[in-house]
């Protein structure tokens, strides 16, 4: 039987032109970070965007964006907070503070539940926090919403390096486009830019870290003086023409 919340969906999604699902394939790259920072430099750009925290397990958006006393609305389905200039939603306005170890069809149904029930309104981007890993999210992602886009986030690392690796493979395979691969935290040399070429994918550059990010966590706008912030906002210029 096919799920008829299913049929919602697409009605919920039908004002957002483009949609960033921001990946990684294995956790601790910064991917939370990059996906928050990017939401918050489009916004100032002028863009209408939204972000949408699909990490059910560990959410960390929320602290990031320093996240509050905002709550969605109901009308009609559920109507994200307006935070920071963005559009937010994320499992920890049903679960709070709970730990929520959904998998497999779990998954699916909550994430099927949130898709069908979220009206996002008319979005220039809505940018995706991926959970780590290559499993359910990413399956669910390119089967229940329309023609994501996959940034992939990386450190110097060859361990973190060879999930995107396997990621890349997958994405291809699926006929999914990918926007590119992002080196995060990069504090010496490394051969992710020749490496993302042999992929015949998109190098989009690198971050170097920046050990003041962390003061700046809650604070939107300390956060977008940091080095980290101004190092993202040289990759919207590939990104933006991407996506037009």
């Amino acid at each position: 039987m096919v799920d008829p919340r299913i049929s919602i969906i697409e009605e919920r999604m039908r004002g957002v032109r483009r949609i960033i699902a921001v990946s990684s394939g294995k956790g601790g790259v910064g991917k939370s970070l990059l996906a928050s920072t990017l939401a918050l430099i489009l916004v100032r750009k002028g863009y209408r965007v939204g972000l949408f925290d699909l990490d059910f397990t560990s959410p960390s958006t929320h602290i990031i964006l320093g996240l509050k006393e905002a709550h969605p609305v109901e009308d009609k389905g559920i109507i994200p907070p307006i935070v920071n200039g963005l559009r937010y939603m994320s499992i920890i306005y049903y679960s709070s503070s709970r730990a929520t170890p959904l998998r497999g069809t779990d998954f699916s149904n909550a994430f099927i539940e949130l898709l069908s029930i979220t009206n996002w309104g008319d979005l220039d981007f809505l940018l995706l926090d991926m959970p780590p890993g290559i499993g359910d999210a990413t399956l669910d992602v390119i089967r229940l919403m329309k023609r994501p886009s996959f940034l992939l986030v990386t450190t110097s690392s060859p361990l973190a390096f060879e999930t995107v690796k396997k990621l890349v493979g997958m994405l291809k395979e699926l006929n999914v486009p990918i926007v590119g691969i992002v080196e995060n935290m990069k504090t010496g040399p490394s051969v992710i830019q020749q490496e993302s070429l042999k992929l015949n994918v998109q190098f989009l550059g690198e971050i170097l870290y920046d050990p003041t990010v962390e003061e700046a966590l809650g604070d939107a706008e300390g956060l977008l003086r940091t080095v980290f912030a101004n190092e993202t906002a040289k990759l919207l210029e590939y990104l933006i023409k991407t996506c037009k």
